[in-house]
């Protein structure tokens, strides 16, 4: 129960988000320009900050990127070799197949700040700007016919993944945030949770997945069943222990990433599939995470 209440309000506002942009009178012109807000600005500064205080043991972060790469690349084989009885085009395959592994950053982090606060923000903000990368590569190339060959221009200005990488190098160097850009950046991350979370409720589209079903349902319980488990295992193999052990495992329980409907139609796929597995998992994540939060607890 405690579980639940501690992760009932990050769904609550994904909700909200979802009510307001169906009966709250916002148009499009305005989730379009909150997105940008948090994606550009907010969420940038969230990690930076993080990052940039945080007491980080860098010798965890190797085995910790390396579970997260592997935990991924294991959703991406089990979607993939379910292909044959799917029922679906080479395209509207490939555009689904992402949502096996791509994941939903502004949920990671919420859950990790609630789970583990700080720490487990700047150990999130890190596993996901390492795979921010790797995802967005594998999953342009698996529908590149229909690209505009802009992967690497576009991952050199992924606002998450410079955020990361500044944070990181911050860190590195031993240097301390001045007082008054401390307090400007808690402003800006303090907004970044509930706006982000507001964004995601807003980009939930309700309808049918097509293709066979059973392929939808298989990729979801991939995403949010099978892959925490996978994640677990290889903490156990690595080693990884405490918040890095938690997060890996949060990590892979995330549900799929809403860049990967904006993906999907930007390139000519399955817009529709995509968009009902990222809302599909977003809102069973509310029982899935917490689950998988309240066993890492108890472990």
């Amino acid at each position: 129960m405690q579980t639940v209440l501690l992760l009932l309000p990050d769904f609550t506002l994904i909700l909200i988000g979802a009510a307001l942009r169906r009966h709250g009178g916002f148009g499009d012109a305005f989730w379009a320009g909150l997105e940008r807000l948090v994606y550009f600005v907010l969420f940038p500064a969230l990690l930076f900050s993080a990052l940039a205080r945080a007491q980080l043991d860098f010798g965890e972060t190797g085995p910790l990127v390396a579970a997260g790469l592997l935990s991924m690349f294991a959703g991406f084989v089990l979607v993939f070799l379910a292909r044959p009885w799917m029922g679906l085009s080479p395209l509207a395959f490939a555009s689904r197949l992402q949502c096996a592994y791509r994941f939903n950053t502004y949920i990671g982090i919420a859950v990790a700040g609630k789970v583990h606060g700080v720490l487990g923000v700047a150990t999130m903000g890190t596993l996901c700007g390492a795979m921010v990368p790797f995802a967005n590569i594998a999953a342009v190339a698996m529908i590149a016919r229909h690209g505009q060959g802009r992967l690497w221009r576009e991952l050199s200005r992924n606002p998450l993944l410079l955020a990361t990488l500044a944070g990181l190098l911050f860190n590195l160097a031993g240097l301390a945030l001045p007082v008054p850009v401390g307090d400007l950046l808690k402003r800006l991350s303090d907004a970044s949770i509930a706006l982000g979370l507001l964004a995601v409720g807003a980009a939930l589209r309700a309808g049918s997945a097509g293709g066979h079903p059973l392929g939808s349902v298989w990729i979801v319980a991939v995403k949010l069943l099978l892959l925490p488990a996978v994640a677990w295992l290889l903490a156990d193999r690595f080693g990884i222990a405490g918040v890095p052990r938690d997060v890996l495992v949060i990590f892979a329980a995330l549900p799929s990433a809403s860049s990967a409907y904006i993906l999907a139609i930007r390139m000519g796929g399955d817009g529709r599939g995509v968009a009902w597995l990222i809302s599909a998992t977003t809102l069973l994540a509310l029982f899935t995470l917490t689950t998988w939060v309240w066993l890492l607890g108890a472990a």
